[in-house]
């Protein structure tokens, strides 16, 4: 899978990624920005401007106006915003290339952030987040993060507080594009059914007066732990919903591809170690599965599930005794290989279409300035043995590392606290 990056002299970066036979093409555009790069009096001021960017421009200043372009070509767009990075993107029939790429570098580079549109869409951003109130599977993850970081960026929520979203001004949203959407902070990719050469030229036009100057960082996080942490926000509901994880490495470690696997292993597929011991074997669960999350300067492993509200302990324990395996039996070749072929076909297959190429190839710029190929990914998986595994977990599943959020109906916290140790 072939891409090619060129770095304009404003610093603008463009990667172009042909995909032969692919009637489709994607245009994304993602800045180095992100809830990390904000201060508490702003915080949500990333998530707040994307919805903004959809809000009018100089060109087409009625929301209208934007969506109906868009969707009278057919297209698939949205915007996304994470704690490092924020995005907007359109994938349309490849003859409406052009077009996607008029109205995606539109909604980048000329938001005039009418102060009507700021106020009422205060109401929808803060409904966003009542949303994410009621979805405890996803808000879970949430307070996961601020159980790890605490009162730092990146413990806060990517969507902000209430309070804050309330205040924001359109000076500060100004200034905030003035800070962070720079050409040297941004990064153009278009994948699927293009002409590179041509592509490159069509972004340099549209992203002629994309502004220039100097990029404000984000505060690096400050790690600190000495013993198992946990948070509890208690809920009514059927079931109760727990991330239980540890911190980890960092996206410039090469560890974290042992990480990786490691997560896989555990909760990576119906065939993982938590999904036969909670869902097969104590019929406990709907969902379990484990991840790693790696940032520039950060990254967690942890599982995670929504859990019959009577077995909570005995989940936690199970969860627990998994990461004690890890730690004390060496995966067998069998498992490993298993474990190693379920990610590379997920790598594989999560390639198929322009917006997940462009994903794949335009997170890594925006996160690391260095774009690897699918194949070295794999090279990557490939070189993780039975004893890296072993020395990684060694490392990482210690009880000072711990770290649990609960949503439910919880009683006493003290039995939490208590079963907080592996064995």
């Amino acid at each position: 899978m072939n891409f090619t990056k060129t770095v304009l002299d404003n610093g603008l970066r463009i990667i172009t990624a042909p995909q032969k036979d692919n009637p489709a093409v994607t245009v994304l555009v993602l800045v180095e920005t992100g809830s990390k790069y904000e201060t508490k009096n702003i915080n949500g001021i990333s998530h707040f401007l994307e919805h903004m960017c959809f809000k009018g421009t100089e060109k087409r200043p009625k929301a209208i106006q934007i969506s109906s372009e868009l969707d009278g070509i057919g297209a698939s767009y949205n915007a996304f915003t994470g704690f490092e990075y924020t995005g907007y993107y359109a994938k349309v029939d490849k003859k409406h290339f052009e077009t996607a790429l008029d109205v995606v570098s539109d909604i980048y580079l000329n938001q005039i952030f009418d102060e009507k549109e700021i106020d009422k869409e205060r109401g929808v951003v803060i409904e966003e987040l009542n949303m994410y109130e009621d979805i405890p599977m996803r808000r879970v993850q949430e307070i996961f993060t601020t159980v790890l970081y605490g009162d730092q960026p990146a413990g806060w929520d990517i969507g902000g507080r209430k309070d804050v979203i309330q205040k924001l001004t359109r000076d500060e949203f100004l200034k905030y594009r003035e800070d962070h959407y720079l050409a040297p902070a941004t990064a153009v990719v278009v994948a699927g059914a293009i002409d590179e050469k041509e592509a490159t030229e069509k972004i340099k036009k549209y992203f002629e007066n994309i502004a220039t100057g100097e990029k404000k960082n984000k505060l690096s996080v400050k790690e600190s732990q000495t013993k198992p942490e946990f948070i509890v926000k208690s809920k009514q509901s059927d079931q109760t919903h727990f991330v239980l994880g540890v911190r980890a490495y960092d996206l410039f470690n090469e560890k974290r591809y042992i990480t990786e696997v490691i997560a896989d292993l555990l909760g990576g597929g119906m065939s993982s170690r938590l999904w036969k011991v909670v869902r097969d074997d104590m019929g406990a669960a709907y969902y379990v599965n484990a991840g790693n999350d790696e940032l520039t300067d950060h990254g967690f492993l942890a599982a995670s599930a929504g859990v019959h509200n009577e077995k909570l302990l005995p989940v936690i324990g199970a969860v627990l005794n998994e990461f004690k395996r890890l730690k004390e039996e060496k995966v067998s070749e069998k498992e490993l290989r298993k474990t190693k072929d379920h990610m590379i076909g997920r790598l594989m297959l999560g390639l198929e279409t322009s917006d997940s190429v462009a994903s794949f190839y335009g997170l890594q710029e925006i996160l690391t300035k260095d774009v690897v190929k699918p194949s070295e990914i794999v090279e990557k998986i490939e070189s993780v043995s039975a004893k890296d595994i072993e020395e990684v977990a060694n490392d990482l599943l210690k009880n000072e590392k711990l770290n649990l959020a609960v949503i439910g109906p919880v009683g006493d916290e003290k039995n939490l606290e208590e079963a907080l140790k592996i064995a």
